[in-house]
């Protein structure tokens, strides 16, 4: 970030040697964004201090749209001065399967992210990832029956909501989803939302209900599986894990969005 930036965006090396990690058709780039720290309550005590200042040097009141005014020269004056973050979140992009895996914390994230990409390459026709049938409905039908399709198993948690914004939502931790306690729920006219599941021992998650992945654990055997690859050897390291985490989830999201009744068709 330069003196007055709020926040700057660019793509940094994926290994010490290349901004790009490439193989079999797969390909790994990392996002840095460096932000600045800007508390609200350092904001606001700086311009109470000066419209403090002013009244008492003044006798006056200081007008709404001036104090719009002192705020915006505080946020000049403090910019230069605050400290910054940086965060790194990466975009893998299999082109075997043309899909594109975005590691942020949300939609507008993930679509910042793939603008920047469009940006950087100058063109990127890509759509959201939707299946044929209404993920919501599917996830419910597996909970309140506990028929999962081959492969997949229930995990510990859930989040159920009504149809009616004004339903309210339940979530479940730690639970036993198969109960009478969440069939009721269900039969009460709230649909899952979000559910962990396990993919084959292998793979431990939580799938929502506009098939975005979080809380994604690997089973000991796959985060093993390299270890006698010499960590300090970064590129080979950092190649065998990406190599194995993309096969391996590749699978799983195959299996997932067939379980879902497949991809909508456009």
């Amino acid at each position: 970030c330069a003196a007055q930036d709020m926040a700057k965006s660019g793509w940094i090396s994926v290994t010490s040697e290349e901004l790009l990690l490439a193989e079999n058709g797969q390909y790994l780039l990392c996002c840095q964004t460096e932000s600045k720290i800007m508390p609200a309550a350092t904001l606001n005590e700086f311009v109470a201090d000066r419209v403090a200042k002013i009244e008492q040097e003044e006798a006056r009141k200081v007008r709404r749209s001036e104090r719009v005014s002192l705020k915006d020269e505080a946020l000049h004056t403090l910019l230069p001065r605050a400290f910054t973050r940086r965060t790194q979140a990466y975009i893998w992009i299999d082109s075997v399967n043309s899909r594109i895996y975005v590691d942020a914390a949300s939609a507008k994230a993930a679509e910042d992210m793939l603008a920047m990409l469009r940006k950087t390459i100058g063109s990127l026709p890509v759509v959201p990832l939707m299946a044929e049938e209404p993920v919501e409905l599917t996830l419910t039908e597996w909970l309140r029956s506990g028929d999962l399709p081959a492969g997949f198993l229930l995990g510990d948690e859930a989040e159920l909501a009504a149809i009616l914004e004004e339903g309210g939502k339940i979530r479940c931790k730690k639970q036993d989803l198969i109960s009478d306690e969440v069939r009721a729920h269900i039969e009460a006219g709230k649909v899952v939302t979000r559910l962990s599941l396990d993919w084959q021992e292998r793979i431990f998650c939580r799938v929502a209900d506009d098939l975005s992945i979080k809380g994604i654990r690997y089973a000991d055997m796959l985060t093993e599986q390299n270890d006698d690859i010499d960590r300090e050897d970064q590129r080979a390291r950092m190649l065998a894990d990406f190599m194995l985490f993309t096969s391996e989830f590749s699978a799983f999201f195959s299996g997932l969005v067939d379980a879902l009744g497949g991809e909508a068709k456009r």
